[in-house]
């Protein structure tokens, strides 16, 4: 199946609407996984284990975020 759509302006970002039927085709009920290659962009969905290592990973980022943006982080590491 082949859709055309247009490219539109969703607040700062930009998105496509994709017809309900190529979605019930396609199999794809919620969370996607967005592959960026040259000239395409691949979306497929999220599979369970996939989704669990996503959160897991933004979990560990906020958590790194909060202990290495600190005052004294700067004052430790500045003079090696």
């Amino acid at each position: 199946m082949k859709i055309a759509s247009k490219i539109i302006k969703i607040g700062n970002s930009r998105g496509i609407r994709i017809p309900h039927l190529a979605l019930e085709s396609s199999g794809i009920v919620k969370d996607v996984e967005i592959q960026v290659m040259p000239g395409e962009l691949r979306i497929t969905p999220v599979k369970p284990k996939q989704k669990e290592a996503v959160e897991t990973m933004q979990l560990s980022e906020q958590a790194l975020a909060q202990d290495w943006n600190r005052l004294e982080e700067d004052e430790a590491w500045k003079d090696l």
